[in-house]
């Protein structure tokens, strides 16, 4: 008799072989420990490198990304981003108001002037797109 069962959803990824698990863990454990110093650390941001974090665990680690997206504070955050790109707009004001201090901190210090011209640039490639993702309502 055949199995007539469907499957739901995406297939299951390959597994990784055990040199890749293991880059793929050392990788969520540093961009965890980053998002986690950003927690203290005013201007480091916490949810860019969750968001990285969640995706290198997929990877190679279902156990924490399952942690990180039904973290209480950030996993909200880590889940409208996969579902719809979404960013909150708080986060959007924060970032942007961290880049435009950081490109005034950049224009004042003695740089290089092309360091000068090209990071604030950068920063405001970043904030345009920014400002493009969707927002999640519950988060403003």
């Amino acid at each position: 008799m055949k199995n007539t069962t469907t499957q739901c959803g995406p297939p299951e990824p390959p597994s990784p072989g055990p040199l890749a698990a293991l880059l793929w863990r050392a990788a969520a454990l540093l961009t965890l420990l980053l998002g986690g110093i950003g927690i203290v650390v005013p201007g480091l941001p916490t949810v860019p490198f969750w968001l990285l974090a969640a995706w290198c665990a997929s990877r190679g680690w279902p156990a924490v990304e399952r942690w990180l997206l039904e973290h209480p504070r950030h996993g909200v955050s880590i889940r409208a981003w996969r579902e719809r790109g979404a960013v909150p707009r708080r986060a959007k004001w924060s970032a942007t108001v961290m880049m435009a201090l950081s490109s005034g901190l950049i224009l004042y210090l003695p740089l290089m002037p092309w360091v000068q011209v090209v990071a604030p640039c950068a920063m405001l490639l970043v904030a345009i797109w920014l400002w493009q993702r969707p927002e999640d309502g519950r988060h403003r």
